[in-house]
């Protein structure tokens, strides 16, 4: 508050206490409201926290759950896939087992910033053996976990073949306004197929004629784009992140399912619509891996 306010608060307490009272008690109450007044400017000129602040500033980060952030636009995530060194096999068999201990206590120490799945490419990929997919509502919070991975003794035994980094946000084009049929068949579709052992990562890259289109024509593309995958998501799950100008790619498409076959016939429909003709990028690299805990991927890796 200004200290002229202080003048101007004081005057309209003065004068309601001298329509009211004795002359000693309007001073008397006057000097104190006074005193209390100066005594909160003080407080604000020192920079004393009031108790409302200090509750904000000890309020605790938010907490990280797998649903919630798996499900929420303004998340983060990072794609790091890795290739161990023929180093890691000179590594005694002890301390290879260790190793999977390692990684469970770093990903519990971290458990409240970021969400932590670790995959499985070894025997299906050739320059991978494995990969992260950390998602955090801070990028820097995936940063830190990432690097103190490095850290580990996988971490050390490990080169990053790729990252990829991308961001998730709200539907662009199938929204209730612009597609409201699509996007009610986006809706009432769910997953419904045994729970997914495999797990796909395709990069895409827009070219500059895509974008340059106007927002009807690309809504009219994604419409198209969008109709043959409906019948696939009962068993393909599907998480679109957005990398334009965090990546040299334009998005991150991450799916889960148990029957390949079926993926493999959804890329065959999205590769005949016309919308892809503006690829200039996808896949390159596209990533297959087995989805198990992180602990067991370690230990696959340490066999």
């Amino acid at each position: 508050m200004p200290f002229d306010g202080k003048e101007q608060i004081l005057s309209c307490i003065a004068i309601r206490f001298f329509n009211e009272g004795s002359y000693a008690m309007k001073r008397k109450a006057t000097q104190n409201i006074g005193a209390g007044l100066s005594v909160l400017i003080a407080s604000a000129c020192l920079g004393l926290a009031s108790p409302l602040a200090n509750a904000q500033q000890t309020a605790q980060p938010m907490k990280i759950e797998r649903a919630t952030i798996l499900s929420q636009p303004g998340v983060f995530g990072v794609f790091t896939m890795f290739k161990l060194r023929p180093d890691w096999n000179k590594v005694p068999a002890m301390d290879r087992k260790k190793a999977a201990d390692e990684v469970k206590m770093l990903i519990e120490k971290h458990k409240d910033n970021v969400l932590v799945d670790m995959y499985l490419t070894r025997g299906l990929e050739t320059n991978s053996d494995f990969f992260f997919r950390v998602n955090a509502y801070d990028l820097a919070k995936a940063q830190t976990f990432m690097r103190e991975f490095r850290s580990t003794t996988v971490g050390k035994n490990s080169d990053v073949f790729e990252t990829l980094v991308g961001v998730t946000k709200p539907l662009n084009y199938i929204t209730k306004e612009k597609s409201p049929g699509l996007n009610s068949g986006l809706s009432a579709a769910s997953y419904s197929a045994p729970p997914p052992r495999y797990v796909i990562v395709i990069p895409v890259k827009k070219n500059a004629e895509w974008w340059n289109m106007s927002p009807e024509e690309r809504l009219k593309e994604m419409e198209v784009h969008t109709a043959p995958t409906l019948a696939y998501l009962v068993n393909i799950k599907r998480k679109l992140y957005h990398s334009t100008g965090l990546d040299d790619t334009d998005f991150i498409t991450y799916f889960e399912t148990d029957d390949l076959t079926a993926f493999n016939n959804l890329m065959l429909s999205l590769a005949q619509v016309k919308e892809n003709k503006f690829h200039v990028r996808w896949g390159n690299p596209t990533t297959v891996g087995t989805i198990h805990s992180a602990e067991d991927v370690v230990k696959a890796l340490a066999e």
